[in-house]
């Protein structure tokens, strides 16, 4: 175990010179409102928050943190799923959300440079007159920062890749304060290592992200939506598989298992019905192309016996669509009142996913758990919510989950396919990557941050 230092009052006064005073904060509901993201895992208490709004402040921040070596935990928005920014150390939450604005726009460029506390649904609302957005949709409201550092997805990966696709410039701090400027607003670049991607996906146990340059598309000027019905999970999966084979352009394809439906269109006033869903997006430039996209969509999903085809090109629909699918979470919560999440997340080539879902459901069939599943069906990722409220189903769930990864891993898959690795998936990189990868991975960390402030605790199982 690493061995850190606590939080003195010299420390704190040094703290006190390189930020203001209402920018450090020791009162312990600042703490507890750091000391849990959205996961199962245990809360843990920072000793002291602080909000830095420059990267010459983090730089400081860090450089006193490496100093004393005192651990350093990153906060974004608090909605990832997996404690990925728990500080299980104590130490210092160092949280971005003062440094949330757009530093420039390049619109002719597509790209935008932003501090990493601006939340994703406020960054496309400041695109939106420009008639840009940022394509990767987790859903939640997540920061930039938060979204680089775990390589958020979500639903339209399936056309415009992850987080990790979509940037093309970074500022990062390292450990002991030095300022890091990684890739260029160049969409070619070979030049040197790919230090860039080596900070996406990193969960803040390299570096603090500061500023990013990312990508942008157009908005497109027709955006379809469809949702289908089938009898049967195996049905449905299948057309997900001859749909993503067919070639079309389609922006978005998501899977609702039957009970998921049935209770999203209980409380969210969707006609689902009590059926296995898949619901789909098309992005176009011209009304004929959606409408023969839409078309083979609905020859394909007919031809696996979909019982119910609904497509609009209303906006309001649409979004009404994506909003029930993406507050999901918040609406199981709201129905298993008293109850916790384990909260599954792998991912398969999208030639397996009919395996992985028929596997997920055998095992949670077996341990009398209820079948809660959705996934970002178009590329291979599976999620599965499954609520407890004592010991006994804990552990159920926590075995159920465990197999559900290991069988993806088996099937040339992934522990995690979205939600980072956080606490909970770091037993599994060994079986994923391979000893001789890990033991790579601890020299990486070793040299970025040789005294393991940074998160400690996340993404490289304890030797």
């Amino acid at each position: 175990m690493p061995h850190f230092n606590p939080v003195s009052n010299e420390v704190l006064a040094q703290l006190t010179a390189v930020l203001t005073p209402d920018q450090i904060s020791t009162t312990e509901a600042d703490r507890q409102q750091h000391a849990q993201d959205m996961s199962q895992h245990a809360p843990r208490l920072s000793e002291v928050v602080v909000w830095p709004t420059n990267s010459q402040q983090v730089a400081d921040v860090l450089q006193i943190a490496h100093r004393h070596r005192i651990p350093v935990t990153p906060w974004g928005a608090g909605s990832s799923l997996e404690g990925n920014p728990i500080p299980l150390f104590g130490g210092i939450t160092l949280s971005l959300a003062r440094m949330n604005q757009i530093v420039a726009l390049h619109a002719d460029d597509f790209q935008v440079t932003v501090q990493p506390g601006l939340g994703y649904k406020d960054l496309n609302q400041q695109l939106g007159p420009h008639g840009l957005f940022f394509a990767p949709d987790p859903g939640a409201n997540a920061s930039i920062g938060g979204m680089l550092a775990n390589n958020a997805a979500g639903s339209r990966t399936v056309k415009y890749g992850a987080t990790k696709d979509n940037v093309l410039a970074m500022e990062v701090v390292l450990a002991d304060g030095r300022i890091l400027q990684t890739g260029s607003r160049s969409v070619k670049q070979s030049a040197g290592y790919d230090m860039l991607h080596l900070f996406v996906g990193s969960e803040g146990t390299l570096g603090v992200i500061t500023q990013a340059t990312l990508r942008l598309a157009p908005v497109s000027a027709i955006m379809s939506s469809a949702v289908a019905t089938f009898a049967d999970v195996e049905t449905a999966v299948a057309a997900v598989v001859e749909l993503r084979a067919s070639g079309l352009d389609i922006a978005a394809l998501e899977f609702i298992d039957a009970a998921t439906s049935g209770l999203l269109s209980r409380e969210e006033d969707v006609d689902w019905g009590e059926n296995p869903t898949l619901l789909m997006e098309i992005h176009a430039a011209h009304a004929e192309t959606a409408e023969l996209d839409l078309a083979l969509i609905q020859e394909t999903c007919r031809a696996h016996g979909a019982g119910r085809f609904v497509a609009t090109t209303d906006a309001a629909e649409r979004q009404k669509m994506w909003q029930t699918r993406h507050h999901m979470f918040e609406t199981l919560r709201r129905v298993f009142v008293g109850h916790r999440w384990q909260l599954a997340d792998v991912a398969v080539p999208i030639s397996q996913f009919p395996a992985l879902v028929k596997f997920a459901r055998q095992t949670l069939q077996e341990r009398n758990l209820p079948e809660l599943m959705v996934g970002h069906a178009g590329d291979g990722n599976l999620h599965i919510a499954i609520p407890y409220a004592d010991e006994a189903t804990r552990q159920g769930a926590n075995l159920a989950n465990e197999e559900v990864v290991l069988q993806a891993i088996a099937l040339g898959g992934t522990a995690t396919g979205e939600h980072g690795v956080g606490i909970g998936k770091a037993k599994f990189m060994v079986r994923e990557h391979g000893e001789t990868a890990v033991e790579i991975m601890r020299h990486l960390k070793q040299t970025l941050d040789p005294h393991d402030i940074l998160n400690p605790g996340k993404i490289i199982p304890q030797p």
